[in-house]
């Protein structure tokens, strides 16, 4: 029988994380890292790259780790200046050194076209970030959460639909004609963080409305295969993407990383209405097992070798067949989740198994995971080059350890980590 990973382990694999991480600081932000743990672009900056880093040092910082304190400063400053957009509000999803180096007079500047809108899925970390910032007691960190509030209330949260709306040009004038469910998700994580840092409900009614209709809805319709993509009334489009199969926001099919993530976050959602005294409905226990023993049929050595397919088309056929590292992490958190919430045997040896894997075939060298692999489980980096960043891996060596609510932050500034 494969053993689970020692609480000693765990921790020494996230301290080995934080420390590769590290070198992500730019003057920007926070940059993409290669194999090497480098920067190679260190005059531009992603929103969500820095946004999840931002999140990972606050966590770090409430543990005491040295260090994480001033680079989550770092990120938060970041987010209240260099993305902040003075105009229009909201936050650019990428910016870049348009002259000369670091320093007195250097402008920074939206990358033109796509860095200058205004997405719902780098929004979402944003709330994220200063949500786990404000809870780590970060200064600047809850004007930034009023500010992140407030954009989500004055431009994504659609009430008439209950979902948030996809994306906007730079003046919040157009809309981008499609939804997703990614960023809805990423949006549910950011509500629960928020709910519990703010003590406002509304958070949570929201994220219970997005997961009622995501999970007991549209995956429940299409045999738990769940789609991603969508017109703007929320109608499916099965076949978006079809020639770009393995688009790493919107690949094509259905992806089963987001099965085991949806299922985590069922849980969580179902935990903090446990908590507030609220009704819980039948439905958020037998979706997360019926997503978890789907992922794991059709996903899991779906093609004869260990590791996850990245995505299945709509018979449960694999369609990508590459192996990436953050669906094996949302795995594990998805196994922890259910043990946590059934205390059934079988998902403790789901979890070991695939730490198994993990240091098998994904951990290099403490704190260095390889971002893909190919269907072999050999490195690849057809869809993910080098090692951007370690949000998935981190909160992989966490979950297991954290009740399934408060979130994250909140819960490790409670001291409930075990």
């Amino acid at each position: 029988m494969v053993a689970a990973p020692t609480t000693d382990w765990l921790d020494a694999e996230g301290d080995a994380l934080l420390a590769f991480a590290a070198g992500a600081r730019t003057p920007l932000g926070f940059g993409t890292l290669d194999t090497a743990g480098l920067v190679p672009e260190p005059r531009r900056a992603e929103l969500w790259i820095t946004c999840r880093m931002t999140h990972v040092f606050a966590l770090g910082a409430l543990r005491g780790r040295p260090g994480c304190a001033a680079l989550a400063d770092h990120g938060v400053t970041a987010l209240a200046t260099t993305f902040a957009d003075a105009e229009h509000g909201g936050w650019f999803a990428a910016v870049e050194q348009a002259d000369g180096g670091p320093g007195p007079g250097t402008t920074v500047r939206p990358v033109p076209g796509d860095g200058e809108r205004k997405a719902a899925y780098p929004h979402a970390f944003v709330l994220l970030a200063a949500a786990s910032a404000t809870a780590a007691g970060r200064p600047g960190a809850a004007a930034l959460l009023d500010q992140a509030c407030a954009v989500q209330d004055a431009h994504f949260w659609a009430e008439d639909e209950g979902m948030v709306r996809e994306s906007w040009d730079r003046a919040f004038a157009v809309e981008e004609a499609y939804r997703g469910a990614n960023a809805n998700m990423h949006t549910v994580e950011a509500y629960l963080a928020a709910a519990d840092v703010t003590g406002e409900d509304r958070w949570l009614d929201r994220a219970l409305r997005i997961t009622r209709r995501v999970v007991d809805g549209f995956a429940r319709a299409h045999a738990w295969r769940l789609p991603e993509h969508f017109t703007p009334a929320w109608e499916p489009t099965l076949d978006h993407h079809r020639d770009d199969p393995a688009h790493p926001f919107r690949p094509y099919g259905a992806t089963i990383g987001h099965w085991l993530e949806w299922a985590r976050l069922t849980l969580h959602l179902r935990a903090a209405l446990t908590a507030r005294h609220r009704p819980t409905e039948a439905w958020m226990l037998e979706a997360p097992r019926v997503l978890f023993a789907a992922a794991t049929a059709e996903g899991w050595a779906a093609d004869g070798a260990a590791g996850f397919v990245y995505t299945v088309d709509f018979d449960g056929a694999p369609a990508v067949r590459q192996r990436m590292h953050w669906v094996v992490c949302e795995a594990i958190g998805a196994a922890a989740a259910l043990h946590t919430a059934t205390g059934e045997g079988d998902y403790a040896r789901w979890y070991a198994t695939w730490w198994d894997y993990a240091r098998r075939h994904l951990i290099e060298a403490p704190g260095r995971w390889h971002h893909e692999l190919a269907p072999d489980n050999t490195p690849a980096a057809g869809t993910w080059a080098g090692r951007p960043d370690v949000y998935h891996a981190y909160q992989a060596t966490m979950l297991p350890r954290l009740p399934l609510a408060p979130a994250l932050a909140p819960a490790v500034a409670e001291g409930l980590l075990a």
